[in-house]
């Protein structure tokens, strides 16, 4: 469910109950502020925390209790039983937050792990634990209300992905960032297209690669945060648009469409203009822009932009913790993306709600993000130079050996797989459940309900306390505290 696609909502039942919660990679930890407290069938500790979003807090004890997410029984599950919050997604019709991020942005976790216990892993993590069999990823697509064209369904799912959207597997990973032991759902954004011109991009973060920005994928936020410039480039060339300092954000005149795509791994993924400049929540005439001018004050130095809804929806995306490679070594974690948007139907869509004319054959052109190389001449020594020619002269004996070694070995191995495949007796079992998925609902209700005349504001659920030290690596090679994983195991990745 969505919240005038500001937020998005999926039902998780703890202690036998049901609670609509806010889906969120920015954050890793699940909360509930239930009608009571505490909430009925849990087992609360005395430990307590406040954790700090980028809009909003939660106060509450560390407690556990059985809980079930997508089909899938966790039967303990530490979580914070929320006390005193302030906090928009309450308001919004949810009664917490679902993290979806690694354990290692975990706050609960690592509180439990200070006092010896290891069993305050995030939601994921024990989901994955209680399943072995099931792919080590998640995948969810975001429905739009603003868009009455939208068939795109709020869909969530584990190990699996929607039939429609089977594609996807076959995208381009991207690569988080850093590549091993991610703390967030970061990759690495090529450049910014804004209708047949390219904006280049660039990062603070230490150790990026030139000319790519680190963008966090959050959605758990509803709009994106990025460079001034970038945003200027955006709707610095409208017609009548102007930057409100009282706002935070660009007004723009509503029936002026922004045709612009962001490129990840070299592949262009449009964004629908609707999203690019929505209405105003507080005067439905006016328009803005989502991009927002705002430096990102969650993570500082760990990432560049804060990514939200306006982005994501307008793609399928899966997050996925890492796969196994053939010596059951758990690789990297990546985010894979599909993109939902055809640019000149998305054109009709917007001038259908807000007049005008649709652009037709919208294209947009990959920026070149390869690094060129030019020649470089190496002068070596004359001793050197005659070490060189003596291996160029018994090269080809050399290789003649390392082939007859090489057949060697293949002969072992065609060996070995012979006599393995004889050995089996029967084929491998077959999952009967290869995923499940949940589909948003679309009337959440709230222990507490909509209060009349509420405000609506954008929501930023990026968790901004980072200053606890991760309770141990997001992965391990192989397996997890150093103990290697059996075939078929579940990878122990810290989810």
């Amino acid at each position: 469910s969505t919240v005038h696609d500001l937020l998005y909502i999926a039902n998780i039942s703890v202690g036998g109950r049901s609670y609509p919660v806010q889906l969120d990679t920015g954050s890793a930890d699940l909360w509930i502020k239930g009608s009571t407290f505490p909430l009925p069938n849990t087992t609360q500790t005395s430990t307590t925390v406040n954790m700090t979003y980028g809009i909003g807090w939660a106060f509450g004890n560390i407690s556990y209790a059985s809980a079930d997410f997508a089909g899938i029984t966790i039967p303990t599950q530490a979580y914070l039983d929320v006390s005193q919050a302030s906090n928009p997604a309450l308001s919004y019709g949810a009664d917490g937050i679902l993290g979806l991020g690694f354990t290692s942005l975990s706050t609960v976790d690592s509180l439990v792990n200070r006092t010896g216990a290891s069993n305050g892993r995030s939601l994921l993590y024990n989901v994955f634990a209680e399943n072995p069999q099931e792919p080590n990823f998640i995948a969810f697509s975001l429905q739009s209300t603003s868009n009455p064209g939208d068939d795109v369904p709020g869909i969530f799912s584990i190990g699996e992905t929607e039939p429609q959207y089977a594609s996807v597997m076959n995208s381009t990973a991207l690569p988080t960032w850093p590549p091993s032991y991610p703390i967030r759902w970061n990759v690495l954004l090529d450049a910014v297209l804004v209708g047949g011109s390219t904006v280049p991009v660039s990062s603070v973060v230490v150790g990026a690669p030139s000319g790519k920005a680190v963008v966090m994928l959050d959605s758990g936020t509803s709009y994106t945060y990025a460079p001034e410039d970038v945003c200027n480039a955006i709707y610095g060339g409208i017609p009548g648009a102007q930057y409100d300092a009282s706002l935070g954000q660009w007004t723009v005149p509503c029936d002026a469409e922004v045709d612009m795509a962001l490129q990840f791994g070299g592949n262009v993924y449009p964004i629908h203009p609707l999203d690019v400049t929505p209405t105003s929540l507080s005067d439905p005439n006016s328009c803005v822009g989502s991009f927002i001018p705002q430096a990102v004050t969650v993570g500082a130095g760990d990432f560049d932009w804060l990514v939200g809804d306006n982005v994501l929806r307008s793609v399928y995306a899966i997050y996925d913790f890492g796969d196994f490679d053939s010596n059951m070594y758990m690789g990297d974690p990546y985010v894979k993306l599909l993109s939902l948007v055809d640019p000149d139907k998305a054109s009709e869509e917007f001038h259908q709600i807000r007049g005008g004319a649709p652009n037709t054959n919208i294209t947009y052109n990959a920026a070149n993000t390869t690094s060129s190389s030019g020649s470089t001449v190496i002068s070596v020594s004359d001793e050197l130079a005659d070490t060189l020619n003596k291996i160029g002269t018994y090269f080809p004996a050399i290789l003649a050996i390392m082939a007859l070694n090489a057949l060697v070995l293949l002969v072992l191995a065609g060996a070995a797989i012979t006599y393995l495949c004889r050995r089996r007796t029967k084929a491998a079992r077959k999952r009967q459940t290869p995923g499940r998925s949940s589909p948003m609902p679309m009337n959440p209700t709230s222990s507490y309900g909509l209060p009349s005349g509420h405000a609506y504001q954008p929501v930023s659920m990026a968790l901004t306390e980072d200053t606890f030290v991760p309770p141990s690596p997001a992965f391990s090679k192989p397996g997890f505290d150093a103990n290697p994983l059996q075939p078929g195991a579940r990878p122990k990745s810290v989810a």
